[in-house]
């Protein structure tokens, strides 16, 4: 199995954990459909009111798709399949409360995950980037959802600026795109916190108004998603260019850390 969920009835939380440390939790094609049927068969059980989101180990809560992953694609140039538009919970209709805990590195198709969360609370050793442009990738899932929950210049910067920064705990704190911040040995307690509380609440009220906040935002957000399949087919790089950037990259190559 590459996902774990572990549910506390007593307290009406499930735990969601991405289990694939040795990948960094990098999402492959078994992974992101046991995403969209978690999320479903979370929204039949009537004892979970709350859902926590993380990845397992230090190192990273998820990398995005793996890059091993084979995905076929259809004969046409009007359509694209992209394995992970439908991991999310609100791509599901969970309109539970999700609080995803941030655990190590962020980047890349995480943020179709970050995106669809209610807050975020972060370890403050982790960190957020988003690799696309460096690998001759257009950002546009991702930077579509983060232009959502962070100021737009700082939005456009992480999308832009690749590999060569990333976006430390303590900025994604000051900007708004982490609630809280917390050591790393107590952030899964941290995120359990918050979801106790919205547990405890009556959840059809609290559905309601998960609800009502993204319905400020989803006619904009769905216009924009409209326009990525486009946007990468005309923008992205031949696979066989982009494994090139890929592999002439070594590791441990120096990024900023702002």
């Amino acid at each position: 199995m590459t996902l774990r969920v572990e549910r506390d009835e007593a307290a009406g939380i499930a735990v969601v954990t991405l289990d694939r440390e040795h990948r960094h939790n990098a999402i492959d094609l078994e992974t992101a459909a046991a995403l969209a049927g978690v999320w479903r068969e979370l929204r039949f059980d009537g004892d979970v009111r709350a859902v926590v989101l993380t990845g397992a180990g230090t190192a990273a809560f998820c990398t995005g798709i793996d890059r091993s992953a084979e995905v076929p694609q259809p004969q046409s140039p009007y359509s694209a399949d992209d394995p992970l538009v439908a991991i999310g919970p609100k791509a599901n209709d969970l309109w539970k409360p999700v609080v995803a805990a941030v655990n190590g590195m962020a980047c890349g198709g995480a943020f179709y995950l970050l995106g669809e969360a209610e807050f975020l609370v972060s370890s403050t050793s982790a960190t957020y980037f988003d690799p696309h442009t460096s690998y001759g990738m257009v950002s546009a899932y991702e930077a579509v959802y983060m232009a959502q929950r962070m100021p737009f210049g700082e939005a456009a910067r992480m999308s832009l600026m690749g590999t060569a920064e990333r976006l430390s705990a303590r900025r994604a704190y000051e900007i708004g795109l982490v609630s809280e911040l917390a050591e790393p040995g107590e952030l899964l307690e941290a995120a359990l916190r918050s979801a106790r509380t919205l547990a405890g609440f009556p959840t059809e009220a609290v559905q309601g108004t998960v609800r009502a906040l993204w319905s400020a935002k989803r006619a904009a957000l769905a216009q924009a998603l409209d326009q990525a399949p486009a946007l990468i087919a005309l923008g992205n790089l031949p696979p066989e260019r982009q494994a090139a950037l890929f592999a002439s990259r070594p590791p441990g190559t120096e990024f900023r850390l702002r």
